[in-house]
């Protein structure tokens, strides 16, 4: 961190804070809402099922949408608005709990725009940091973003339940509402530069121009697929480990929480290991590092049905957390790099969509899991991973011996 420190400029830095009170502020609100729902309002499986598809809904519903805004207006003042937007939806639960007028309705719908907000900030950040910091800082300024999500990841939910189990719901979210404020005060104090103006179209014309690019672009086209097949078969693994680990490893519920907390281990540790990686590694080389690992995770977590494990389980999560960490990094270098800064916010969305193959892997789990067994389902996480390491592998992406040259605005229409 010290490191970054020095070299990264002091307006990044400024956004590098925000984005770990910004990202904090989601994690403890995410842990804490279906915590409140079940205790609090006495609510079952199913509608806590329904609450999370509240929660998740945003991001296939409002990327586009929020790609759009943040390639026609300020994205500091984009990002800090809905960082607000989230504050106010966060103080509104805070306010009925203490009224006693929490619903489940109420709290998905307010649990719902605050995550708009969360949305908005994750499209815009992304777009912003290339004209915070030189071309040859992005690896480390990306590395310094990621580590902060990874941080806020790994001890936001243990910090959400904590507040809640010790103080009650309404600590829980006055804390994160109280961390999106000081995410929209640290960004109140970022200088961004100006930007031309983007030209007054159709947003379907704009839609259109932001999908082209990326489906036409010989590096970020491999990207996106690799990405959407990783979510798919990452969320398959997810959707059955727990009753796996019970019934097949025979871990209780603190074994289960150890074992998946190594994924958030192994985040932490790719992050902070990212800049010295990708100084000593060709830039292709760090591309095709994620996948290969996720890849290999998946077949150390389908050993464990040969040989039942616990170990050998943490060490599937240790990699699938740090291994794909780096290609976040530098998969997210690569689109600033070679995307025209006035379609940062729209490829940068498009990336976000690939979570939409989240539900996927998890319908899958369901299924293959409710036929055949979870069994089944590791040995065709394993199948997928295979597949996405296998496009990148084949794309031009992994022979690139350094980060490309800043693209320039007038070759928008050369792209692949």
């Amino acid at each position: 961190m010290a490191e970054l420190k020095d070299t990264l400029p002091a307006t990044f830095n400024r956004l590098a804070w925000s984005n770990l009170a910004a990202q904090s502020a989601e994690q403890i609100a995410l842990a804490a809402a279906p915590i409140v729902a079940v205790l609090s309002l006495g609510v079952g499986e199913g509608q806590t099922g329904l609450l999370q598809t509240a929660l998740t809904l945003p991001f296939i519903l409002f990327a586009i949408p929020a790609g759009l805004l943040t390639d026609r207006i300020s994205r500091r003042v984009l990002m800090a608005g809905s960082e607000a937007l989230r504050a106010a939806a966060l103080f509104l639960i805070l306010m009925l709990i203490g009224l006693s007028a929490l619903t489940l309705p109420l709290l998905a719908l307010l649990g719902f725009v605050a995550v708009c907000g969360t949305v908005a900030y994750s499209v815009a950040a992304p777009a912003l940091v290339p004209s915070l910091v030189a071309p040859q800082l992005l690896p480390a300024a990306n590395s310094r973003i990621e580590l902060a999500r990874t941080i806020a990841f790994a001890s936001g939910p243990a910090l959400g339940g904590a507040l809640v189990g010790w103080v009650g719901a309404a600590p829980a979210f006055g804390a994160a509402a109280t961390l999106s404020v000081v995410a929209v005060v640290l960004l109140s104090g970022i200088h961004e530069p100006a930007r031309a103006p983007a030209p007054r179209r159709h947003p379907l014309q704009d839609i259109r121009e932001g999908v082209a690019f990326v489906l036409h672009h010989a590096l970020l086209r491999p990207v996106f697929v690799t990405q959407f097949i990783f979510n798919t078969g990452s969320f398959l693994l997810l959707a059955v480990f727990v009753p796996y680990a019970v019934h097949r490893l025979g871990l209780a519920a603190t074994g289960v929480g150890v074992v998946l907390a190594m994924y958030g281990v192994g985040m932490v540790c790719g992050a902070l290991a990212a800049t010295r990686v990708m100084r000593k590694l060709a830039f292709g080389s760090v591309i095709g590092l994620g996948p290969v690992t996720g890849f290999a995770a998946s077949a150390v977590m389908a050993a464990t049905t040969l040989v039942p494990s616990p170990l050998l389980a943490g060490l599937a999560f240790f990699l699938l957390g740090a291994g794909p960490i780096l290609w976040v990094i530098s998969t997210t270098t690569l689109r600033q790099s070679v995307t025209p800064q006035r379609l940062l916010g729209r490829v940068s969305a498009i990336n976000i969509l690939s979570y939409g193959a989240r539900p996927l892997g998890s319908a899958l789990g369901a299924i293959v899991g409710g036929l055949y067994g979870a069994e089944a389902c590791l040995y065709l996480a394993v199948a997928i991973f295979a597949a996405q390491a296998l496009v990148i592998l084949l794309s031009p992406a992994v022979a690139l011996a350094r980060q490309p040259e800043m693209v320039k605005e007038a070759s928008a229409s050369c792209a692949g």
